[in-house]
């Protein structure tokens, strides 16, 4: 959001990687340590990362800066994020224009990496491309909201609470690439066909989804045949609301366009959801999608992920997971993915999907031990540091360290998914602020519950 580079506190962008192992976990594997890619002193946040499916050695970031008006973090890695490529892009005097912030990477299977975020000036979305891994970019597209959302009374008071392009997500894949974002009222959706490396055809004119005003922090997915899903939250209060909603699109790039909406479930999570572990920058559900195009046995099944608050205002969010076999006319009952018995707070998820083999993971922020002045679940009298991951394949992990900033985490957390590995952006903050560790769990296609283990300190733990 265009107001995030007001916040003053220090910290680095942390990227882990995490590999999940098929079949027996061996009695002891290793798990890359934590890397510090920035290594700048002040704010990234709101923090985008993709892996190139043609080569999983080649990591993408994308990330707000706090200083300055213009520009954000771009780095790049060939060697599984062991170096990287780094710069400060978009102050206005490349092809990137006056960045500001909501960056949002997505790799193709040709190697195309594709890039959204928003300007500080131009009420317009970029779409960038990619061709060699992230290391140059061109602009291939300035999405601008409908002209009919200004043409008419009728039209402008349909905007609501929402004046300019906000929160933009692209996703690429199965031969598409399409932005979904705000448009200054409802959701607005635009694709364009994609058969090689480099060769991206023309966007379409877009598509507004309908019953979508005032929904925001969005997500869009691409289906085995071709069929585009979006999901938004619609937030009656900055404090509680939070209902899903989806929208089909059943040919995608074809003429038909978005259906109705769909509602799924009221989460009671407001867009700026003000919690123990976030009482500065606040949270929203963050509701993500995930489609399964592998081929497999759950192909075609798509996937939702969201943060619910048990009660409003309570502060109890946990994250949930439905899915739908039906293109989103109905949909499963919610499966909750954290394992924890306490009242605080799991929120801000992600979700990916591993299109050759159909495994999915999730991650997400989690107070459950913590909320910054330690507690029984601190291993090391050090407030903020302990991590805990679970997987059915119980490979053994090594416990990172990782400190996030309650005030800068954003509303943004990207995770992506390339073959076995996974890879996830957070912030990393030396401070005794209340602050969440990170779960990175992975989930079975069949929505079973798992038996779990965890680990709490920096030794090394078999996961069960």
């Amino acid at each position: 959001m265009r107001y995030i580079l007001r916040v003053t506190s220090v910290i680095a962008i942390v990227a882990m990687l995490v590999v999940f192992l098929g079949g027996a976990a061996s009695a002891k594997s290793t798990t890359p340590q934590n890397v510090d890619v920035s290594k700048r002193p002040g704010n990234e946040s709101e923090e985008a990362i993709a892996v190139n499916p043609t080569n999983p050695n080649n990591i993408v970031i994308f990330t707000n800066i706090a200083e300055g008006v213009n520009g954000m973090f771009l780095a790049t890695s060939f060697d599984g994020g062991k170096t990287w490529n780094k710069r400060i892009v978009g102050e206005g005097n490349d092809v990137f224009g006056d960045t500001c912030c909501d960056p949002s990477l997505s790799f193709d299977e040709y190697g195309n990496l594709f890039m959204t975020y928003l300007y500080n000036v131009d009420n317009v979305v970029p779409v960038a491309l990619s061709t060699d891994g992230g290391l140059s970019f061109s602009v291939i597209a300035n999405i601008g909201a409908p002209a009919s959302l200004a043409n008419t009374k009728a039209a402008r008071d349909e905007r609501g609470l929402f004046r300019f392009v906000d929160q933009p997500t692209i996703i690429a894949g199965h031969g598409e690439v399409w932005v979904i974002f705000n448009a200054g009222g409802p959701m607005f959706a635009t694709g364009a066909p994609v058969t090689g490396l480099g060769h991206v055809g023309a966007f379409f004119a877009g598509e507004v989804a309908p019953g979508t005003n005032n929904c925001t922090y969005g997500d869009i997915s691409i289906g085995p045949a071709g069929q585009v899903m979006q999901v938004c939250s619609l937030t009656e209060t900055g404090q509680g609301g939070g209902k899903l909603f989806v929208n089909l699109d059943p040919d995608g790039l074809g003429p038909a366009g978005f259906g109705d909406r769909v509602f799924v479930v009221d989460t009671h999570v407001g867009g700026f959801d003000f919690i123990a572990p976030q009482p500065d920058r606040s949270v929203d559900s963050e509701p993500g999608l995930a489609w399964d195009r592998s081929g497999g046995p759950h192909n075609g099944r798509v996937y939702l992920v969201y943060s619910i608050e048990q009660k409003n205002e309570s502060d109890n969010t946990d994250v949930y997971i439905r899915y739908s076999d039906d293109n989103g006319t109905t949909w499963s009952n919610g499966v909750r993915v954290n394992d924890d018995h306490t009242a605080n707070s799991q929120f801000m998820p992600k979700i990916s999907l591993d299109q050759t083999t159909g495994n999915l993971a999730v991650v997400w922020y989690d107070s459950r031990a913590d909320l910054g002045a330690g507690g029984s679940g601190d291993t090391d009298g050090v407030p903020n540091d302990d991590a805990q991951f679970w997987g059915p394949s119980a490979p053994t992990v090594d416990c990172p360290s990782h400190r996030t900033s309650r005030s800068v985490q954003g509303h943004r957390t990207r995770m992506s998914q390339a073959m076995v590995s996974i890879m996830e952006t957070m912030t990393d903050f030396h401070s005794t602020a209340a602050s969440p560790t990170l779960h990175g769990p992975t989930i079975p296609t069949a929505l079973e519950p798992t038996q779990t283990g965890r680990c709490t300190s920096w030794t090394s733990t078999r996961l069960r």
